[in-house]
């Protein structure tokens, strides 16, 4: 189904460079952009494509709510992480944000954001696929480095692939780390990065595999399966040699800097 996309879009931006690559590409195509920032990391960046950017927390509903009227939004695209961990530090909750919580049966990540896009449709406000104006970033089917994987790498590859696809399932988590036919580790609330460290350590030195896929009937307005090089970078430090990624599912943020990273420290990259 196509969409009409209205001139002034909004962006609830978080975590690292993706936000970022969205108002670039929005602005590049004659759109304006309003970004309601929910991290300290990409404000200043986010400044330089955006003709207003509104420093809010998560738990602030009420108060985006005021905004996204104020500006007359229609379209708005989730995009960086917004970790779930944040619910364990206390932070400060407008009422609405409270009501949120204390009505959903569980907060996995696909409840929480249901809930939230049924309540912005309640104000006229629709929330976009994540991939609208980013396309070239999802990656294709290949190997995208020099190195390849060996045998008992794409076993695991295949073999991680299907358990990720069990955890996408339940809400869990969309990646795993294997070596040898095992399971090292499967993501939940601490993130990629944390799971990498947790499995690779488990591995005890080279060869863990990492893959990364996206849900079973993957919702595209949030939560599509992104990658990035601080990514690369935990696996080098762990010992992690491959990283699979589902292809034409996922987002790679810097492709080139991320190839020509993983050639010169010899991890493999496949899209399967």
């Amino acid at each position: 189904m196509s969409i009409t996309l209205e001139n002034k879009q909004c962006l609830i931006a978080g975590d690292g460079l993706l936000p970022v690559k969205m108002a670039q590409s929005a602005k590049e195509n004659g759109f304006e952009v309003i970004a309601i920032s929910l991290s300290s990391d990409n404000c200043k960046e986010l400044q330089k494509h955006c003709s207003k950017v509104v420093s809010l927390g998560f738990g602030q509903v009420e108060t985006i709510e005021r905004l996204l009227k104020d500006e007359d939004i229609k379209q708005l695209t989730f995009l960086g992480k917004v970790s779930k961990t944040m619910l364990l530090k206390r932070p400060k909750l407008e009422p609405k944000a409270v009501e949120y919580i204390k009505e959903a049966f569980k907060l996995n990540d696909d409840a929480i954001m249901l809930r939230i896009v049924e309540e912005l449709n309640s104000i006229g406000v629709s929330v976009l696929d994540q991939t609208i104006f980013i396309k070239d970033l999802m990656v294709q089917k290949g190997v995208l480095t020099k190195c390849t994987p060996n045998e008992q790498e794409l076993y695991d590859i295949e073999y991680g692939f299907k358990t990720a696809k069990e955890m996408g399932k339940l809400d869990i988590g969309q990646s795993v780390v294997m070596k040898n036919r095992m399971i090292m580790a499967v993501e939940a609330i601490e993130g990629t990065d944390k799971c990498i460290k947790r499995g690779a350590k488990l591995a005890r030195g080279k060869g863990a595999v990492v893959v990364k896929v996206a849900k079973p009937n993957q919702d595209k307005r949030f939560d599509i399966p992104t990658v990035g090089i601080r990514t690369l970078k935990t696996m080098r430090r762990y010992g992690a040699t491959v990283l699979a990624l589902e292809a034409g599912e996922t987002i790679i943020v810097n492709q080139k800097e991320m190839i020509d990273y993983a050639n010169k420290h010899k991890i493999s990259i496949i899209a399967v």
